[in-house]
């Protein structure tokens, strides 16, 4: 499902479940060693998708340490994302020549949490999925998209920008008949090739009762 929202020059790989004999690096291992069970099988599962993408780009893999802000550090070479939920597992990569960014996420679809909502959208946004929500368009849960949209815009822009960006630092519009999305920074944005980016672009998809998004921000020129 990942897949179908990326260039064809990244490569995705997913799973709808742990893979029972992924297997982690040693430091991998160490990272995780007092995680319980289930979350070290998640933790070992989208490696394992990241590593057989990598595979695919011709990359030999790197343990994927999580580094600051909790962001795993891919090989110089290599942008990535990864991302998780109840019941699904996904990584995407592409070379750094062909894109400054990537930022995944996965969702379960149903309705955020009560009071989830007031806390990562800002009210113009709040506004635009109701009136998305009285459209009866799609049958999404609009709440937990925007939600899933502010996760992968975090993981596009972490490895660009010095400082972190809140749930309250860009604004998310849909377009529902396309299923695409923009994301407009509040302030200053990241500089990618001595260009400030203001405004990130995305896609995301719907199934098995899961939503899915990805931003890419792409090389200049």
């Amino acid at each position: 499902m990942i897949g179908e929202l990326l260039p064809s020059w990244v490569r995705a790989v997913e799973s709808y479940g742990d893979v029972r004999d992924a297997r982690l690096h040693p430091d991998e291992e160490s990272a995780i060693a007092r995680a319980v069970a289930a979350r070290r099988r998640e933790y070992a599962t989208v490696r394992h998708c990241a590593r057989s993408a990598m595979t695919q780009l011709g990359v030999a893999y790197r343990p994927l340490i999580p580094g600051e802000r909790g962001a795993p550090r891919w090989p110089d070479a290599v942008v990535g994302s990864m991302t998780h939920c109840a019941g699904y597992r996904a990584a995407a990569v592409c070379r750094r020549s062909d894109a400054a960014g990537i930022g995944i996420d996965a969702e379960p679809d149903a309705p955020l949490p009560a009071g989830t909502l007031d806390a990562v959208a800002l009210p113009e946004e709040r506004e635009h999925i109701r009136r998305l929500g009285l459209g009866a368009r799609g049958g999404v849960s609009w709440d937990r998209l925007l939600f899933s949209v502010k996760e992968s815009l975090y993981k596009a822009w972490s490895p660009l920008a010095s400082g972190p960006l809140g749930f309250g630092s860009a604004s998310v519009v849909f377009d529902p008949e396309w299923r695409t999305f923009q994301a407009r920074v509040r302030g200053a944005g990241p500089v990618v090739g001595g260009r400030e980016v203001s405004v990130f672009e995305g896609r995301w998809a719907q199934g098995s009762g899961i939503v899915v998004t990805a931003v890419v921000v792409p090389c200049p020129g």
